[in-house]
């Protein structure tokens, strides 16, 4: 087998423990260094949240004739200007966005949009076209491109994404650096590197490559872990899992370990029934959690160097369904938070409600890359084009 398939097809990440990480490339000398004070952190609602009850257009008519028993009244909404409320649920996220922190941006997708969350995940995780397959994620292509370290690149998660898999370098999934560092200074470990440190014949063997992916796991533990030791957040968080990805990412960035990207996720969005309820407590937990996120980094004068993106792999349908639901849709909002944003608030027009595809669902306006090239280029420092395999134009929220 060679090296690339190898790399791809094996994995050692189990648990918060992460075995070893996922054959890494990493603490080779002379490497240019990334601009790392800048930070990204990249949130994906799993399963498909439904926009348009996260944003309401509460003045569309249409809204409410597809939704006569999901559909949000105005008296619930948290106001946004003359068209648009906040589902209430999101009242923290409505104090980030009237201090300028938030932009949204609407009606974004890809053509021909597929509705698995499997096959719609990889599109958005891998920057692909709709009937493209690629093996690489879109922030694994930036660490290959940028010769990045191990952990240029960290998912705050069990396992590691497709995202943050490159063709020569991949990032780290770790929940727990303490536990990371612990793990590969076990004996076993100690025994492992002794038996085959002298043997030659391993340099060029899948076994070799193994072992010394095994040595770089081991550096870039006691890195992340000696940086981090001292690291604590003192506010308080949400007690879910969500609020605790986000505490354990913002002690990273305050840490300063040398890390660009991060990556986590709040799953249950997939809201086929009883949805009212459901998403109320999913986004309940998101704003409230962001809110927590931004008040440390602005506690540790962090957050205007920190860029937060929040997506979701597809929208809902505009029509309700019959168990008060709804089913996979297509182009959805995508929210942008940081200090200082070109432009904030309603970033672009509303979706139009009277212009559906025949399966009765939004047509996006803005390309999901558009998203990322702008990233990219303004604020990761890269040309979109080495990393999105085309070129694709910016968009103005920074």
């Amino acid at each position: 087998m060679k090296r690339r398939n190898f790399i791809k097809r094996t994995s050692l990440a189990t648990g918060g423990m992460f075995f070893v990480p996922q054959f890494l490339k990493a603490f080779e000398h002379d490497l240019p260094e990334l601009n790392n004070y800048k930070k990204l952190v990249i949130i994906q609602l799993k399963g498909g949240n439904d926009g348009l009850n996260t944003i309401v257009p509460f003045r569309n008519d249409i809204y409410y004739q597809n939704r006569q028993r999901i559909g949000i009244q105005k008296s619930e909404l948290l106001n946004l200007n003359s068209e648009l409320g906040f589902h209430k649920s999101l009242l923290p996220l409505k104090r980030l966005f009237d201090n300028g922190y938030v932009s949204i941006i609407n009606n974004v997708g890809y053509p021909n949009p597929n509705r698995s969350h499997f096959r719609s995940t990889d599109i958005w995780q891998t920057a692909s076209d709709s009937n493209q397959y690629l093996q690489s994620g879109w922030v694994g292509r930036f660490l290959d491109e940028t010769n990045a370290k191990p952990y240029g690149a960290i998912e705050v998660d069990e396992n590691l994404s497709l995202m943050l898999k490159g063709n020569n370098q991949n990032g780290l999934a770790i929940t727990n650096p303490k536990l990371f560092h612990r793990l590969l200074n076990q004996p076993f470990f100690d025994n492992v590197f002794n038996k085959y440190s002298s043997d030659s014949h391993l340099s060029e063997h899948n076994l070799g490559y193994l072992y010394n992916t095994m040595i770089d796991a081991k550096s870039s533990a006691a890195y992340i872990y000696e940086k981090t030791k001292t690291s604590s957040s003192s506010v308080d968080y949400p007690k879910n899992a969500f609020g605790k990805q986000l505490k354990t990412i913002s002690e990273f960035i305050s840490s300063g370990i040398d890390t660009q990207i991060y990556y986590a996720g709040l799953t249950g969005f997939d809201t086929h029934a009883n949805q009212t309820n459901r998403q109320s407590r999913l986004l309940k937990v998101y704003a409230e959690s962001i809110e927590a996120f931004v008040k440390d980094l602005e506690k540790n004068n962090q957050f205007k160097d920190t860029l937060i993106l929040t997506f979701s792999e597809f929208g809902r349908r505009v029509k309700q369904n019959g168990s008060n639901g709804t089913d996979h849709g297509t182009a959805n909002n995508v929210f942008v938070i940081g200090k200082n944003l070109k432009k904030n608030g309603i970033y672009n027009a509303l979706p139009n409600l009277n212009d559906l595809d025949n399966n009765g669902d939004l047509k996006f306006s803005i390309d999901f890359r558009e998203v990322y090239a702008t990233l990219l280029d303004k604020w990761l420092g890269i040309d979109n084009n080495k990393i999105l395999n085309k070129k694709f134009s910016n968009l103005d929220f920074i």
